[in-house]
């Protein structure tokens, strides 16, 4: 086995309640468990709380100030250049849906848009309805296009996607990491791809523009949007051991100055500006924030990040968890490459544990090459849906399904159209790995040594 990086996982155990029950939560690819701490903070926010950017007391100054500053937290993580490029949205899934429907009207008869077999659901179903069911009400005809991927080595067939984008692609959009074969697209490349593919947007410029959904690749792996020199780029705190509620799209600014809003009312509007004949729309980030948005969910969100760079130790000059110091890209640095080698460590231990079960099959990424921290399986003549029962009553928490990458499902010829999933996050430790291939092995009547 790869020796265990260096990652005091007892500390950071020390703040999940889900340890003194004596769970394996190995589910982690769909939520994360959340931290004491941060349940603290939000029942402490609680009696200062007032709504922001319109009230005159000081508990709405006081709470204005806080959320305001979580979106500083937010675009400092990913290294965006301000706060006027993030807008806070539910989940991933409503970030991509924003995506497509600011671009709605921007698409031109015999446009294409260029995604992956590969993708999480909530990037592939909003570019089908755009093409299948909206857009041609519109009268309007575009082309999804879906490229393909190796089934023995899960990589992204990049020659393929390539051979898809032409002079009519307006968007390619390709997860960071897939939620089913652990696969992390080379995203320079995807880069390289988009810009040469000739479209002309409507400002003039001549390229694709490209979506990455970071939903997997977030929680484990240090986020340059500027590096990437991503258009469009969307996550979710519930994978990074925040609560519920609170997804994150980054944009290009000048994209969302160009933009029609997604959602329409309330703080999206500026102050006073609204008139029989004209609205005005507020100034960045607040033109995507329409209504009261989540503000403690923002809050403690943003919290979570700074709880992090904590709980791996690595800063241990301060304490960052309930500050709203700007945070030096080398701290953030050092937090994801603690994080992402420790789960890194702990997937390989996983992969290499399962290939010796006879039956057994890894799907996606094989071992030996890099991987989310996520390991999907089958085992011949067994259900995925009684593997993941028979690893429940074994006290090992995991899950059963397409995982919403029901194209890649469906592409491998899968029947059911289901695998059986376990993930990691780094409060995990190689005991959780070895019980709960352990129990796989017995899930099967394999013992596994």
């Amino acid at each position: 086995m790869d020796e265990t990086p260096t990652l005091d996982v007892e500390r950071v155990r020390a703040s999940f309640d889900f340890v003194g029950r004596g769970r394996i939560a190995t589910n982690n690819a769909a939520s994360t468990q959340l931290p004491r701490e941060l349940l603290q903070l939000y029942a402490e926010l609680v009696p200062q709380y007032e709504n922001v950017h319109r009230g005159q007391s000081d508990a709405s100054a006081l709470t204005t100030a806080r959320f305001e500053a979580s979106y500083d937290t937010i675009a400092q993580w990913i290294c965006a250049p301000n706060r006027r490029t993030i807008s806070i949205h539910r989940k991933t899934t409503e970030a991509i849906n924003l995506v497509m429907y600011t671009l709605l009207t921007e698409f031109r008869d015999g446009d294409n848009v260029v995604t992956t077999m590969m993708e999480h659901n909530s990037d592939y179903v909003p570019w089908y309805a755009l093409c299948r069911e909206i857009l041609p009400r519109f009268g309007r005809t575009v082309e999804c296009r879906i490229a393909r991927f190796d089934h023995e080595s899960g990589e992204l067939d990049l020659g393929h996607l390539a051979s898809l984008v032409d002079d009519r692609t307006k968007l390619v959009c390709c997860t960071g990491a897939s939620n089913f074969l652990g696969t992390k697209p080379p995203l320079a490349d995807i880069r390289r791809i988009a810009d040469g593919s000739g479209y002309r947007q409507p400002n003039g410029e001549i390229c694709s523009r490209l979506l990455v959904d970071a939903a997997q690749l977030m929680p484990s792996a240090l986020i340059d949007v500027r590096a990437m020199d991503v258009d469009y780029l969307a996550f979710s705190f519930h994978k990074f051991i925040a609560p519920l509620g609170v997804g994150v799209l980054y944009a290009k600014e000048h994209l969302r100055e160009d933009s029609l809003p997604f959602l329409y009312g309330g703080d999206m509007i500026a102050e006073g500006m609204v008139t029989p004949d004209h609205v005005g729309y507020n100034v960045l980030p607040w033109k995507y924030s329409a209504g009261t948005p989540n503000i403690l969910g923002v809050i403690v969100s943003a919290q979570a990040m700074r709880l992090a760079i904590d709980l791996v130790g690595a800063d241990p000059s301060k304490t960052w968890f309930r500050s709203a110091d700007p945070i030096p890209r080398r701290i953030v640095g050092s937090t994801m490459s603690r994080i992402g080698d420790y789960t890194a460590s702990l997937t390989r231990r996983a992969v290499s544990s399962l290939t010796r079960v006879p039956g057994l099959r890894i799907h996606g990424v094989p071992a030996g090459v890099a991987r989310a921290p996520l390991v999907a399986f089958t085992v011949d003549g067994h259900d995925p849906f009684e593997i993941a029962r028979a690893l429940n009553d074994r006290g090992v928490e995991s899950r059963a399904g397409c995982h919403c990458a029901t194209l890649a499902h469906h592409d491998l010829g899968l029947d059911p159209p289901a695998s059986c999933r376990i993930s990691f996050s780094f409060y995990n430790t190689a005991e959780d790995v070895d019980r709960a291939v352990e129990a796989v092995g017995q899930a099967v009547s394999v013992p596994v040594r």
